[in-house]
């Protein structure tokens, strides 16, 4: 089984019900968001239980992929913070059965939460 490898750019942090529409038939009864970031097309959102990356394709967008990572299948994570000519800071997970999955938010997109939030549930 080759590994899948996703990359997200240009992600910022929104409220946690803007395009809630889009995800919430994945959502839980008991199942609380934490955080919400977007992008252009673009989205992470982050619940109590698990990581949801919508990649929206083609031209006008109706096209849409969901991929699941449930925080208990993230191994380990990385970041790099934006430096004074970089332009964005950037997340990378990896999860069993998955591969890497790469996040990239722009300058000034406070990730420490999430970054916080990840710790929690993998140590």
């Amino acid at each position: 089984m080759s590994e899948i490898q996703t990359k997200i750019f240009g992600l910022s942090q929104t409220d946690e019900k803007d395009g809630r529409e889009l995800y919430e038939f994945l959502l839980l009864d008991d199942e609380k968001i934490l955080l919400s970031y977007k992008s252009i097309r673009d989205r992470l959102i982050v619940t109590d239980k698990r990581l949801i990356v919508i990649d929206v394709q083609g031209l006008r967008g109706k096209k849409k992929e969901f991929m699941i990572i449930p925080l208990s299948k993230i191994t380990t994570f990385s970041c790099e913070s934006a430096g004074t000519f970089d332009i964005d800071s950037e997340m990378k997970i990896w999860c069993s059965g998955v591969g890497k999955v790469e996040f990239e938010f722009v300058k000034d997109t406070d990730i420490k939460p999430l970054l916080k939030m990840i710790s929690v549930h993998i140590l």
